[in-house]
């Protein structure tokens, strides 16, 4: 389903600014709405995972609901998705998977 409308937003406009008032304290997420999936509000916190688990938290989503898969050779992510207030909630933390000590030692030494 594609939204025509700003209307057909609502949902997850109205989350995102029930957030803004209830939770001004937390980390401030990327902050994702699309036509293409007008139900879904995506909070994205990159870096590291602080962000992403302070709002888990906060929110009450079960560690256990969380999915964990690495994006190459680079990248961890943690992902959840609830439903809340009428939209649908995603959650995503990334970070850098740090390099071994082999690669480490290799990079450091040279060619």
């Amino acid at each position: 389903m594609s939204a025509s409308t700003l209307a057909a937003l609502n949902a997850p406009l109205v989350v995102l600014r029930m957030f803004s008032a209830e939770y001004p304290h937390l980390p401030a997420p990327g902050v994702s709405v699309s036509t293409v999936y007008p139900e879904r509000l995506e909070l994205s916190f990159h870096g590291d995972f602080a962000g992403f688990e302070a709002w888990r938290e906060a929110l009450g989503i079960a560690p256990e609901s969380v999915s964990y898969h690495e994006q190459g050779v680079h990248t961890r992510v943690l992902k959840t998705e609830t439903d809340y207030a009428g939209a649908r909630l995603r959650l995503v933390g990334y970070t850098k998977i740090p390099a071994s000590p082999v690669v480490r030692s290799r990079a450091e030494v040279g060619p």
